[in-house]
């Protein structure tokens, strides 16, 4: 590896995921694009997602960008940030953003696709499972968002998973970390590829579970309320009971080793100005993912 640093100290440059300088942000030679969405148009507790793309740019400058689990430094990749996708309806919203996703993709770009509310997340389900064929979606979060209908609103936050189980090319949905959902929800539910909180909590053999059930190419969509409330409270409705850390990184790392991981998104934070703490825990946790997809850990024989 190169031990020259090119970035050099401090923050770099502003509205830039990692404060990246030209030579690692431009777009044409970029592997990676983080595309901000800052849509917050049908949350139903707390409001202010649609400051969390910025909010999680703006931590991502204080990253140290040398990955020691994976001895690597991913931004050598290129990671160049979008503009924004600025629409004031959600049907509006779901069309542009899937338009330049998909631009994205067919250009071998790796799409992060940052919210901004969860509903954002069909839009790139959607640009992926076209591409590819066939996808499996793992969805990390503390709520099943599988209503048919919220608030007389189908692209409501809390139905983008039922809209998402209507693409033809997503073979099945596996959910991670849910605790909470209406009895509403339970025609919709796959027991089988649905795991509980609290399941988790008691089950040392989750993880080989989770991979069990992957086939096919990967999209992972990360709703940060799947963390626990106390490591996580920045987010439009945070639930106790939820994953640490290490849980989601070991994940992670397991599905990066194992699986081919085509797509990402990250969605729900909700920043506060007086706690900073989740919105450079998301940006790491971006950082940490694409360390492990471009270059995962070696499994132990």
């Amino acid at each position: 590896m190169d031990t020259q640093h090119p970035i050099g100290q401090g923050h770099g440059i502003q509205g830039r995921f990692a404060g990246l300088p030209d030579k690692f942000a431009h777009k044409s030679s970029a592997k990676i694009v983080i595309l901000p969405v800052p849509f917050d148009k049908t949350s139903t507790y707390q409001k202010g997602s649609d400051n969390g793309p910025e909010a999680i740019i703006e931590a991502s400058r204080n990253l140290e960008l040398y990955d020691i689990e994976t001895g690597s430094e991913v931004y050598r990749k290129g990671i160049y940030t979008d503009d924004a996708i600025l629409e004031f309806t959600s049907v509006e919203m779901l069309e542009s953003t899937y338009r330049r996703i998909k631009n994205w993709i067919v250009q071998d770009k790796f799409v992060v696709t940052i919210g901004g509310e969860h509903s954002i997340s069909y839009a790139a389900i959607r640009a992926h499972a076209e591409h590819y064929g066939l996808l499996t979606v793992v969805q990390f979060d503390a709520h099943a968002d599988l209503q048919t209908s919220y608030e007389n609103n189908p692209w409501s936050h809390a139905c983008v998973m039922a809209r998402v189980k209507e693409l033809s090319q997503v073979v099945q949905i596996v959910s991670v970390g849910i605790r909470s959902m209406s009895s509403e929800e339970l025609e919709n539910l796959d027991p089988p590829n649905t795991f509980f909180a609290h399941e988790i909590a008691s089950n040392p053999a989750w993880i080989d579970q989770v991979l069990a059930k992957l086939q096919g190419p990967i999209y992972i969509t990360f709703d940060v309320d799947v963390f626990d409330s106390g490591l996580m409270p920045s987010t439009g409705t945070p639930e106790p009971g939820g994953l640490q850390w290490d849980q989601v990184m070991t994940l992670f790392k397991r599905i990066a080793q194992t699986k081919k991981i085509v797509g990402f998104d990250v969605m729900e934070l909700c920043p506060s100005s007086y706690n900073l703490a989740p919105d450079y825990l998301t940006a790491k946790l971006i950082y940490k993912f694409l360390s492990f997809k471009f270059f995962p850990p070696k499994t132990s024989s």
